[in-house]
């Protein structure tokens, strides 16, 4: 036991989850600043909401239901809707793209209009 009251190992599994979620939210969003075009930028953000941000939330419900004593519905509510939210919003954003015939850059593979 730490200082907390946490078991170790608990701790490193949550600081594990809560570092892991920050850098691929940080790589998603130099994603999305710097790729090309909007084909390319939309894998960015949603990977990192539905990963990043996934993992965090999963490190914030493993320390708050070892702190309440019982499952932390909040966070349980938050990561179940982000998990089904975010790909069914990205699918719309790119169906919308795909629909008004927005143009990719040339070394974009499998381009939608050749």
């Amino acid at each position: 036991m730490t200082t907390t009251g946490m078991p170790w190992l608990l701790e490193l599994l949550i600081a594990v989850f809560l570092l892991f979620g920050a850098v691929v939210a940080l790589i998603g969003s130099y994603g999305l600043a710097k790729l090309p075009d909007f084909y390319m930028r939309l894998h960015g953000p949603t990977k990192a909401s539905t990963l990043g941000v996934g993992c965090v939330l999963i490190g914030s419900l493993l320390y708050f239901t070892h702190q309440q004593e019982g499952v932390s519905v909040q966070e349980s509510l938050v990561t179940l809707f982000l998990f089904a939210t975010a790909p069914a919003s990205a699918h719309m954003l790119a169906k919308a793209a795909l629909h008004r015939r927005l143009k990719a850059v040339e070394r974009t593979r499998n381009k939608p209009f050749d």
